[in-house]
């Protein structure tokens, strides 16, 4: 089914800030350009058999170790086969082997899981450091409320909104058939499958926000510049990555026709812009209107709350009319490479 929402008292498609999220940290962007994300499970026999086949761990810890640390972090010391814990979290790699060097110092020197607790949690920085190499979690934060990795809670630095229609829409019904060719070919008719699915289509407004000092405390105290790095790759993966789900059947490979990058140190969704629904052009199409109340109601809200951001754009659409103050960039990289030079022309 399509999610929906009701906004400006209709009917909007809604695609969910989860699935957003879950499409960049697995897309081969991210891995090309920011690393291996964490896995996230709850399943700690699963967890121990992936730890003690990764390479970065395998060659320095032994499996009798490193499955000791899986029970230290999760808090299920002599764990059952597949026992689980409480809840889905992101273990980081480069994180497990730390703590194997931790929990191998800790049981020589017979330290207690509570005292560990509470040097884990004075020398966390150093732990983030880890998420270097995994940089969802500086991201997307972390709370866990089990063993050690309760020492270890991330506030996340990225905010993501769920996207919505810029205009009312409504879901269809689609009916679809699978033949099924052994039965044709022996000269029945009919289909060896009937069902049904939602499908939409639509303009949709994406919004997130990236808490740049958040970011840098998650990755244990990096650079600005290290930080407004990861920021601009984190623009592209909101302007191209799209959820994976039922592409085979729809292939709606659609990245973003107009993307607006700002440095503010208020956050401000632009969600309003939409509350009155937009209405489709005298010529047809929602997606003219909804750049143009997109930039008029940034204009207004800048003077409003004079914040006086730092905001750049770029547009497929070379005639986009652009307010005062909101500086045009001709392709999509130009902007990202404005973001990680702070703002700046290169």
């Amino acid at each position: 089914m399509q999610k929906r929402a009701v906004f400006g008292g209709v009917d909007r498609i809604r695609i969910s800030s989860q699935s957003l999220k879950r499409a960049m940290r697995t897309s081969t962007y991210y891995t090309q350009f920011l690393g291996t994300p964490s896995t996230r499970s709850n399943k700690l026999d699963k967890l121990v058999e992936k730890f003690t086949t990764a390479k970065e761990l395998k060659d320095k810890y032994s499996p009798e170790l490193i499955k000791k640390t899986v029970e230290w972090i999760s808090g299920k010391i002599g764990f059952k086969s597949g026992e689980e814990v409480d809840s889905v979290a992101p273990w980081a790699i480069a994180e497990v082997g730390m703590f194997c060097e931790t929990v191998q110092k800790a049981e020589t020197e017979k330290i207690d899981p509570e005292k560990l607790k509470k040097q884990i949690e004075k020398d966390a920085a150093s732990f983030r450091k880890n998420f270097e190499q995994a940089v969802d979690i500086a991201l997307s934060g972390r709370m866990a409320t089990f063993g050690l990795m309760n020492a270890l809670p991330v506030d996340g630095s990225l905010a993501v909104a769920h996207a919505i229609t810029t205009h009312a829409a409504q879901a269809d019904t689609d009916w679809f058939t699978a033949v099924d060719d052994l039965v044709q070919d022996s000269g029945e008719v009919g289909a060896g499958h009937l069902d049904t699915q939602e499908f939409s289509s639509g303009v949709f407004y994406r919004y997130a926000s990236l808490n740049i000092a958040q970011l840098q405390k998650n990755l244990g105290g990096a650079t600005r510049q290290r930080a407004l790095e990861i920021a601009k790759h984190v623009f592209h993966m909101l302007s191209t990555v799209v959820p994976s789900a039922k592409q085979q059947a729809f292939a709606a490979h659609n990245a973003a026709d107009f993307a607006i990058a700002s440095f503010a140190d208020q956050p401000i969704s632009m969600a309003n812009a939409f509350e009155k629904p937009i209405e489709k052009a005298k010529a047809g199409g929602y997606y003219k209107p909804s750049v143009d109340k997109l930039t008029e109601y940034w204009k207004q809200s800048n003077d409003f709350y004079s914040l006086q951001e730092n905001a750049a754009c770029c547009s497929k659409d070379p005639d986009t009319k652009l307010p005062e103050g909101l500086a045009k960039k001709d392709t999509l990289l130009e902007v990202e490479n404005w973001i990680a030079n702070n703002g700046s022309a290169v």
